[in-house]
């Protein structure tokens, strides 16, 4: 399964740093350009390589994590989704003020979808702060917790497996009506929360 990630701020960055740290190949992509990540793909050389957004999308799992007001132009323009997993790690909300989105009643990812014709989406990776995502999903002698939800079940199966893969403990919260809303930042119950499941 190839994967490609479209945004490379503090989530898309911990998210390709996560995937080099198991051994996980991706393509990382922003609006500046290959170039602009010669730094981060430096760091995480052999696994992480640069790419255009085009090339990230083409692949069979695309993660994105883009400043809400710019997903828009981000996800324009390009072919169709097909039926392949898109990953929505994106929260309605944007620094520097962290003032929320306004979104007309509907949930983020509902939004999200819309602009991914054809695509399963799944959300998950939006929750958890940079440096956990990034970090040793180990650490407090169990496995950091990721929640993830959606509404096509094989989707999610193959999102819960790069989860195990990357060392966390996925949670399933159900289609994005329930988890969606559960996990969603600003408002959500969840992403406040770094939970740790010991075996």
């Amino acid at each position: 399964m190839s994967i490609g990630i479209i945004g490379s701020g503090n989530i898309g960055s911990a998210f390709a740093r996560a995937l080099a740290r198991a051994g996980i190949p991706a393509v990382i992509s922003n609006s500046r350009g290959p170039e602009s990540l010669k730094e981060l793909v430096g760091e995480l050389t052999p696994y992480i390589t640069a790419g255009t957004r085009e090339e990230a999308a083409s692949a069979d799992l695309v993660f994105v994590a883009v400043n809400w007001s710019k997903l828009p132009k981000a996800l324009s323009g390009l072919p169709d989704w097909e039926g392949r997993v898109v990953i929505d790690a994106n929260n309605p909300i944007e620094a520097p003020l962290f003032k929320p989105a306004e979104l007309g009643g509907r949930l983020s990812s509902e939004i999200f979808t819309d602009l991914v014709p054809g695509a399963r989406v799944v959300k998950a990776f939006n929750h958890l702060q940079p440096h956990l995502v990034s970090g040793d999903p180990k650490a407090e002698g169990g496995r950091r917790v990721l929640f993830f939800s959606g509404d096509d079940a094989a989707a999610k199966a193959e999102v819960g497996g790069l989860i195990d893969r990357l060392g966390f403990f996925g949670i399933d919260l159900g289609p994005l009506s329930v988890g969606g809303k559960l996990a969603q930042f600003p408002g959500g119950p969840l992403p406040a929360l770094n939970l740790v499941k010991f075996d």
